[in-house]
């Protein structure tokens, strides 16, 4: 390894000019943008809240890497796109990871990939024992982040409810075969309010694509009226999500919780909407364009539904024939009408499915341990990954070209900046890359996280 690194590395020469190359350096990381990460945490106090969601109980003279430093690795790690605790054990060794894990001594090595393992098989695994998690505490943790980003209290909040699947390869627990997804895999239940992430339920795949979600809710709904009682809800979702016992309870609360589902087609929908395919047809004759018609009516299913309920219907007409679409609601005519409701209210939730591949871009799909609480930690880490992202995004990337990038992009961009960092008893000096072309953003960016 010395010699390695005294060696001397020699090219082919460009223009009559030498090309030599060594790992001569010193301490370098590809990571200069974390820092802006480290910033919005401060600014909404995020990882000090994890930590306080876990119970260690271990002997803490004893202890050489504390609870707090190691989920800010594992956090900060996601964040920067180290997937794989097998990463850990080079980047252990980075005095930059150290200074975001918050580690006093940075010339000492951060946990390694074992030590992290050992985290996250915490709680429900006789061997590892000593550090526990509440579900109740981070999920209240992510409602508390929403709840807190708002200056004043909101007009109406829209909960976008949906699921994904993600595939596994090994033998899991409650490893499942789905047959809409041709293979085996877990189907975890995702909540948004806009861009913020408000639940993370981690399921297995043979069950009913809502189940579970009126609990889920349930206690959202719940936290968010103890801030704002008055607040109008609604609950946004495909026909995944269209059940009695999810519409029926909005209905029944004393300050209603409005929803919009879609609705599947059958022939007994299409059926009521014959006339209205007919005059879409008719246009797409006229016009050679896409034509829509739209109508709603009252509609009780023969056995599922207890009672009729507002449908609106979008009877389409294409180049590739006839696209009916069907919506329920609660929301009354008056206020929103059927055009309106399914073009600007309902089709805005296809955003939902960029927030959902937001969380792959933050390895949500890594649940690849023997315990289904462990897994259920890292779906939770994955959340908090993209916690801390989405709120660098929102607070301090408004204005910018990358308002609304991916977590991806804005990882590719703004975190990775090369870096020489100086360790000294004092301070620690990071040089980034002079050729860095965005340093516009990540001083506006900066200026913006100050405390």
């Amino acid at each position: 390894m010395t010699e390695c690194t005294q060696q001397t590395f020699h090219f082919a020469e460009h223009f009559s000019r030498r090309v030599e190359a060594g790992f001569t350096a010193g301490q370098v990381s590809s990571d200069g943008g974390a820092l802006l990460l480290r910033q919005t945490n401060r600014k909404i106090n995020l990882l000090p809240r994890l930590a306080a969601c876990f119970t260690d109980q271990r002997v803490q003279s004893q202890v050489k890497h504390s609870l707090n430093e190691m989920l800010n690795q594992r956090v900060y790690g996601l964040a920067l796109g180290y997937e794989d605790l097998n990463d850990h054990e080079q980047l252990r060794q980075d005095p930059l990871m150290s200074v975001l894990a918050g580690r006093r001594d940075l010339t000492q090595p951060m946990a390694g990939k074992s030590t992290l393992n050992r985290l996250e098989l915490t709680g429900h695994n006789p061997r590892y024992h000593k550090i526990s998690y509440s579900t109740e505490k981070l999920d209240r943790l992510l409602s508390d982040l929403y709840i807190e980003s708002q200056a004043r209290e909101p007009a109406r909040i829209i909960l976008d409810l949906d699921s994904t699947d993600i595939p596994l390869h090994g033998h899991q627990p409650q490893r499942f075969f789905h047959g809409y997804y041709d293979g085996y895999c877990y189907l975890p239940l995702y909540i948004f309010a806009g861009d913020q992430l408000l639940a993370a339920r981690l399921r297995p795949s043979n069950i009913d694509g809502a189940a579970g979600s009126l609990a889920e809710v349930q206690r959202i709904v719940e936290q968010l009226r103890q801030k704002w009682p008055e607040v109008k809800i609604l609950l946004r979702a495909d026909s995944g999500f269209c059940r009695n016992e999810l519409m029926a309870w909005c209905e029944q609360q004393p300050v209603p919780v409005d929803f919009l589902f879609g609705l599947a087609r059958n022939p007994r929908l299409e059926k009521m909407i014959r006339k209205q395919m007919y005059q879409a047809q008719r246009e797409y004759l006229q016009t050679g364009k896409a034509a829509r018609v739209f109508t709603e009516f009252r509609y009780q299913t023969h056995q599922s539904w207890s009672r009729a309920r507002r449908v609106v219907a979008k009877a389409e007409y294409l180049e590739k024939g006839c696209n009916p679409r069907f919506v329920v609601t609660s929301l009354r005519g008056d206020q929103f009408h059927g055009r309106m409701l399914y073009e600007q209210v309902y089709c805005q939730r296809g955003e939902m499915e960029n927030r959902i591949k937001e969380q792959m871009h933050l390895f949500a799909y890594r649940l690849s341990t023997e315990q289904m609480e462990s897994n259920q930690l890292r779906l939770y880490f994955s959340a908090i990954a993209y916690t801390l992202t989405e709120a660098l995004r929102r607070l301090a990337l408004k204005g910018t070209e990358w308002a609304q990038a991916q977590a991806e992009t804005i990882r590719l961009k703004l975190f990775k900046i090369g870096v020489l960092v100086r360790v000294s008893a004092r301070r620690v000096l990071l040089e980034m890359s002079s050729s860095y072309p965005w340093k516009d953003i990540y001083a506006r960016a900066f200026d913006a996280l100050r405390c």
